[in-house]
């Protein structure tokens, strides 16, 4: 008997030793205290001609772990109308970039402050730059949200978390829509009406965002989502050799940059942008796709009006094949007055250092506005609002490699196109609606581009609005732009 006992005893030793590892492993991992920073004001305004009192708040919202451990810290700066009213719409909004914090878009268009830079284009100088009430605020119809993605702004990873597990199609926008998540937990207003709004590469984070809220079973119903500068179809602006779809994309914007550079003439710019695009998915369209099949006839035809558009010379359109890129654009249209046009706005212009290169030296239209929006932020946020951080602020660029696959890891992105998963979304909410607003003068995302990308099959026609600007990329630098552009988003939120 003392041996049979001696042997169980000794038998069940081991199995306690083996249930004890289970239960450690089991165990959770210890929580890492992170204090999240806030800073918040009481403010007041006119905006939309209303007297609006309104709580700035400047804030870490933190994203955390399976097990409660923080894993990055996502600044948000909320702007909500005094006195709470959980009726009132809210309006999440970012930039692009990738890689681009929503200092543009908040202190540019929709913030209640905004920096006053030039509106005809001309570089905006050194400081100090002002920083004016800005009466064109949607704060009178909607509260605000500003989210700064991981690596933008003030906004960072925590401990030893990498920052690479953000910097993806896939990851950035599963993280904007838990930062949303909570946001609304945070402030009671899930019942809200609700608008998603982004600028540039913050269209396809709108569209992708879109998704993970509504094709969830936490679902988060959107009443609109509000495109400014779109850029949908990736392989629509995206050129490579062989490839001659973005070739099409630029016409209408070379047409507007050669009447507004004085290399075309026509009767006003709406009227000749109009005979552009015709002209790009007719005529040029059917010419490219003939390849070296095109006749001789046909191709002095449709050189012919390609200069008459673009402004360039036939021999130079010869010598390209009738295939010219942004860069080579934005390097030969006023070659021969030794400027550059830009590509943010090609309103814009630059002095290279010689004038015999194929591109230029750098972007006019982005040097010529940086300087005010960068020092409009650090002053806006760490003196008027009082937020406290020895983090530098990262206007743009602040991201590592991206990871351009949209589905995660294991999808292909061989075809970049995130309009059928807007279309999706549309389809399975018939409130949900689109604006779409696109500057005349932007190369970086072609308004032709935008128009196609959102003309597919599965996409409701019917929901969708566009409206157009006579500047660039970020139209709201023009006085005249930004204002419009005020009214129409102000009339989008209110028509819901």
């Amino acid at each position: 008997m003392k041996l049979l006992c001696a042997a169980a005893l000794l038998g069940l030793l081991p199995q306690t030793a083996f249930a004890t590892d289970e239960a450690a492993k089991s165990a959770p991992a210890p929580v890492t205290e992170y204090t999240a920073n806030k800073a918040e004001k009481r403010l007041s305004g006119t905006f939309g001609g209303q007297r609006v009192n309104y709580t700035a708040t400047v804030a870490e919202q933190v994203l955390k772990d399976d097990k409660g451990n923080p894993k990055a810290a996502i600044v948000t700066t909320t702007y909500i109308a005094e006195p709470n009213d959980p009726s009132r719409p809210v309006t999440f909004l970012f930039n692009g970039g990738p890689g681009s914090a929503s200092l543009w878009l908040q202190l540019g268009a929709f913030g209640p402050k905004r920096v006053a830079i030039p509106s005809d284009a001309k570089d905006d100088g050194a400081p100090p730059y002002p920083i004016l009430d800005n009466p064109d605020s949607l704060l009178d119809v909607t509260d605000l949200v500003f989210i700064d993605p991981v690596g933008t702004g003030f906004s960072h990873v925590i401990g030893d978390t990498k920052p690479s597990d953000y910097y993806g199609m896939d990851q950035d926008a599963t993280s904007v829509a838990q930062v949303i998540r909570q946001w609304l937990s945070e402030h009671d207003r899930w019942n809200s009406p609700k608008f998603l709004g982004g600028e540039s590469y913050g269209t396809t984070r709108s569209a992708l965002v879109a998704g993970k809220l509504e094709n969830d079973y936490n679902d988060v119903a959107l009443n609109g989502v509000i495109l400014i500068s779109a850029i949908l179809d990736f392989a629509a602006v995206w050129g490579d050799e062989g490839s001659d779809v973005s070739y099409v994309s630029y016409v209408p914007n070379m047409a507007a940059a050669a009447l507004y550079h004085g290399k075309a003439s026509a009767p006003s710019l709406e009227q000749f942008v109009a005979e552009a695009r015709a002209f790009a998915i007719g005529p040029y369209a059917t010419a490219l796709l003939k390849g070296q099949a095109l006749p001789e006839t046909e191709k002095a035809a449709v050189r012919r009006d390609l200069a008459r558009f673009s402004g360039l010379s036939e021999a130079y359109l010869d010598r390209a094949n009738l295939r010219v890129s942004p860069d080579r654009y934005y390097k030969e249209l006023l070659r021969d007055r030794g400027l550059t046009i830009g590509r943010l706005d090609a309103r814009y212009t630059g002095v290279d250092i010689d004038n015999a290169g194929e591109s230029p030296d750098n972007d006019p239209s982005f040097y010529g506005i940086d300087g005010g929006y960068t020092a409009a932020a650090n002053d806006w946020f760490r003196r008027t609002l009082g937020y406290k951080t020895e983090r530098d602020y990262s206007p743009i660029g602040g991201v590592g490699a991206w990871d351009w696959r949209p589905a995660g890891e294991g999808s292909v992105a061989t075809y970049l196109n995130v309009a059928p998963t807007l279309g999706r979304a549309m389809r399975e909410n018939s409130d949900l609606r689109v604006f779409v607003g696109q500057g005349y003068y932007d190369f970086a995302t072609p308004f032709l581009a935008a128009e196609q990308s959102l003309n597919r099959p599965g996409i409701p026609q019917d929901r969708i609005a566009f409206e157009y600007y006579g500047s660039g990329h970020m139209m709201y630098v023009r006085d005249e732009d930004r204002q419009k552009l005020s009214r129409d988003v102000r009339a989008f939120i209110r028509a819901r």
